[in-house]
């Protein structure tokens, strides 16, 4: 099969579909699926995820939810549970495990079966396709809020066809944004094929009458990306999924600290990818947008964590995000408990609900942000369309060898490398080394003379050892790296 944009047929799509249901055991499980849209039309509302987004953003209010996943499955049921009743989580996850995510079943159910033994999780995430969808029937069915699986799968096919024939109503990832940063040796044409597959299936259950959320990965490599970037990245899966037939989407960010920056970010993505979807003809998708609070480095002391929490949480409200990604006290350390991510969540409720129907007022500054956010992005966006001869998944696939998108500190191949980001003297994610990214001269200058004012304010050259130094900076509590 040859890779374009274009809508799978049938043909297509079940002809692939047989050999996914085979890959592993519990695949049989879902073989029917008639009966597996039969049993996501009763899902109740209030535990869809479409449909809960879009009441959101209709309403102005942004919605928490956590990271959270364990191997078994009774223990899996209680954290979320503790998550939903102590947390107050208004959407849960089910982040799954590694294993899982590079398709390593056999290595789950050894995961699963020294988990029950030593009565803890060995596995850093809930295992869905061992579990298969009688038991991820069961994790729907005991929460009473909607359900996500989150994960970085580049092959989520099987999984995708377990969770939803289980009534789960989202799924989190893209055939770029859970390729590139995770995979060092998947090329992003099978990535894209595969996801076409995730997005194809979600496209026949919406025909059948079942809304279902997708959600491309935002952060990425969660270290000082652009926001032209990673919207860029954004904006492009959410055309690739409409196509495949998909209605609800929710395009994400990872807080980058600049407040100004940051809610640029979240409106330029909101509007600027309704433009692109309504300019290619997909009339009827609802776009959300989801916003990450801070992926990098945390602080080890709890208080100033929190500090770092709430700031995300501020930034995700004021910024009119439809739901925030909550983290935790312990992510300095490792996995948290339950305690500790409820805490998070807590801590991501109160900010929100004191800041319920503020929105950063439009301001000059604000206003400029967002035009350079659109332009950067445009640029990259046009030119894949370009080099693609109007087929976005060729252009896609071109434009990552040329470096028309380049993803910082990358672990894949097919990722070309040459950009680097660094922090103007604000605080803001500049380009501080282009690359290949086609940006007019004015966008580059503009660049430029961010950082030359933090050059000149820290009196140093301007260089790759910012980078480094706001790689570490919020750990050490601050969010630019000055010299020391």
């Amino acid at each position: 099969m040859e890779l374009n944009n274009k809508k799978w047929t049938d043909d297509e799509f079940y002809g692939v579909r047989k050999q996914i249901l085979n890959t592993w055991e519990t695949g049989k499980g879902v073989a029917d699926l008639e009966k597996n849209i039969e049993y996501a039309k009763s899902v109740p509302d209030h535990k869809n995820f479409a449909k809960k987004m879009e009441k959101a953003k209709n309403e102005g209010i942004t919605l928490a939810q956590p990271r959270a996943g364990v191997a078994l499955l009774d223990k899996h049921i209680e954290l979320l549970r503790y998550l939903q009743d102590d947390g107050g989580a208004d959407l849960l996850p089910s982040t799954i495990d590694a294993y899982t995510r590079l398709n390593r079943y056999d290595e789950c159910e050894v995961g699963i079966e020294e988990s029950r033994k030593v009565g803890r999780s060995l596995l850093n995430g809930f295992p869905g396709v061992n579990h298969g969808v009688e038991g991820c029937r069961r994790v729907l069915e005991a929460v009473n809020v909607p359900l996500e699986a989150r994960h970085g799968t580049p092959d989520a096919r099987l999984l995708t066809e377990i969770i939803h024939a289980a009534g789960w109503t989202s799924n989190e990832g893209g055939g770029i944004s859970y390729n590139i940063p995770y995979a060092k040796s998947v090329s992003i044409e099978r990535t894209i094929k595969d996801w076409q597959y995730c997005d194809r299936l979600v496209g026949i259950y919406e025909e059948a009458g079942v809304s279902i959320n997708r959600e491309p990965f935002g952060p990425l490599t969660g270290t000082i990306v652009p926001p032209s970037t990673s919207n860029a990245v954004a904006i492009v899966e959410a055309l690739m999924a409409a196509e495949q037939g998909v209605k609800s989407i929710t395009v994400g960010y990872g807080q980058c600290g600049n407040l100004i920056q940051d809610v640029a970010a979240i409106r330029a993505l909101q509007s600027q990818c309704d433009e692109y979807l309504r300019n290619n003809g997909y009339n009827d998708c609802v776009v959300t947008t989801v916003f990450h609070q801070w992926m990098g480095g945390f602080p080890a002391d709890e208080a100033k964590a929190f500090g770092v929490i709430s700031n995300g949480s501020a930034t995700a409200a004021l910024a009119g995000a439809t739901k925030v990604i909550v983290k935790t006290p312990h992510e300095a350390i490792g996995i948290p408990t339950k305690e500790a991510n409820c805490e998070g969540i807590k801590t991501t409720k109160m900010t929100l609900n004191l800041l319920q129907g503020q929105q950063l007022p439009m301001s000059e500054q604000l206003k400029t942000e967002i035009a350079i956010i659109k332009a950067e992005t445009k640029c990259m966006i046009d030119k894949l369309f370009e080099i693609g001869k109007g087929d976005l998944a060729i252009g896609a696939v071109k434009g990552f060898d040329m470096g028309v998108i380049d993803i910082p500190f990358a672990p894949s191949k097919y990722n070309f490398g040459k950009m680097m980001p660094a922090r103007d003297n604000n605080g803001a994610v500049r380009y501080l080394k282009f690359g290949n990214i086609p940006f007019t001269k004015e966008l580059k200058d503009y660049n430029v003379k961010k950082l030359e004012e933090r050059g000149k304010f820290e009196g140093r050259e301007v260089g790759f050892q910012m980078t480094v130094d706001d790689i570490f900076a919020v750990g050490k509590g601050r969010l630019v790296g000055r010299p020391e």
